[in-house]
C-alpha cells in the first residue's frame, strides 16, 4: 500500500529557512512525480512544487520561484522541499503528493500525505 509522511514544518522567522521531508512507501513511488502544495487559513490548497520521476524536470508556482528548491532521494524513497528567504504568506499547512506526472499532479493528486504546519513570523 502506499503511503506519504510528510515531515519537518515548525516555526520561523522571516527571511529564515526551512525543509520539509516526504517519506514515501510502497513500489510505485520510484516511477511517480512527487510534489509539494499548501493550504493557508482560509484559502483553497495551492500547487507549490514538483519533480519527476528521474529529477530531471522541476515545476514551481511564481510565488515560491527562486526561494525553494524540491529534490529528490530515490534511495530512501523521499522528496525534500527546501525552502529559503521565507514569508509570513508563506503561512500554511504543506501536503506532499504523488501523480504519474506533472500534468497530471497539478490536475489530479492521486496520493496526499498529511499536512505539516509552516508558520512564518513577520
Amino acid at each position: 500500500q502506499e503511503l506519504l509522511v510528510g515531515s519537518g514544518g515548525g516555526l520561523v522567522q522571516a527571511g529564515g529557512s526551512l525543509t520539509l521531508s516526504c517519506a514515501a512507501s510502497g513500489r510505485l513511488f520510484s516511477t511517480y512525480t512527487w510534489g509539494w502544495f499548501r493550504q493557508a487559513l482560509g484559502k483553497e490548497r495551492e500547487f507549490v512544487a514538483a519533480i519527476n520521476w528521474s529529477g530531471g524536470i522541476t515545476d514551481y508556482s511564481d510565488s515560491v520561484k527562486g526561494r525553494f528548491t524540491i529534490a529528490r532521494d530515490i534511495s530512501v524513497n523521499t522528496v525534500y522541499l527546501r525552502m529559503n528567504d521565507l514569508k509570513p504568506e508563506d503561512t500554511a499547512v504543506y501536503y506532499c503528493a504523488a501523480s504519474p506526472t506533472i500534468t497530471e499532479l497539478r490536475s489530479t493528486v492521486q496520493y496526499w500525505g498529511q499536512g505539516t504546519q509552516v508558520t512564518v513570523s513577520s
